[in-house]
């Protein structure tokens, strides 16, 4: 008897730290945060367009493209795939991919495509393409824009954001607000 009365007062002391104390405690800090911990909003005329900090899918060739999303750009159930690196379904999705990207941008070959633009990240939002992933674009954004290849790349140099403290992670490219500032640039008349 004695042991279950202990396991029963483990197991509540447990479900209040864990499930009522933590979640307060992490819940509280998050509104103390810049934006209150509400996904960083992104406004154009006072009107939500997106989030600084999740991945969404932009289709047209006149836009940048983002990272794949096992999610399809849905917060609610975030994933990655969870296939490992032989895994044929994963092998498939790479190879449709890398195909996708060498018909939509000419010029490119497989060995040009970093894995950014053919895999999904771990949540399957990553609002983020590696300058890599961004250069490789400029070209079709370019020509499907009327724009010069120069003033687009410009602007992408223009949304490069360095390692966080300078040394953690690597460079980065958000892709809404390079969209965004894409839809502010003028075709140039002829």
């Amino acid at each position: 008897m004695k042991s279950i009365r202990q396991l029963t007062v483990l197991f509540l002391c447990t479900l209040v730290l864990f499930g009522f104390l933590y979640p307060v405690l992490i819940w509280g800090i998050g509104r103390l945060t810049p934006h209150n911990a509400n996904g960083r909003p992104i406004t154009l005329n006072g009107r939500i367009v997106g989030y600084e900090n999740i991945g969404q899918l932009f289709t047209g060739s006149d836009y940048f493209h983002g990272r794949p999303s096992a999610s399809d750009y849905n917060a609610d159930p975030s994933a990655a795939t969870n296939y490992g690196p032989t895994n044929p379904i994963l092998l498939k999705d790479i190879h449709e991919r890398i195909d996708t990207l060498i018909s939509e941008n000419q010029g490119i070959t497989a060995k040009n495509i970093p894995s950014d633009l053919v895999t999904s990240s771990g949540s399957g939002l990553d609002p983020d393409i590696s300058p890599q992933g961004a250069y490789l674009q400029v070209a079709r954004v370019a020509k499907n824009r009327g724009l010069p290849e120069s003033k687009v790349l410009d602007l992408v140099k223009q949304h490069i954001k360095g390692p966080l403290f300078g040394f953690l992670g690597p460079s980065r490219v958000n892709v809404l607000k390079l969209n965004i500032a894409l839809d502010k640039v003028k075709p140039e008349s002829p």
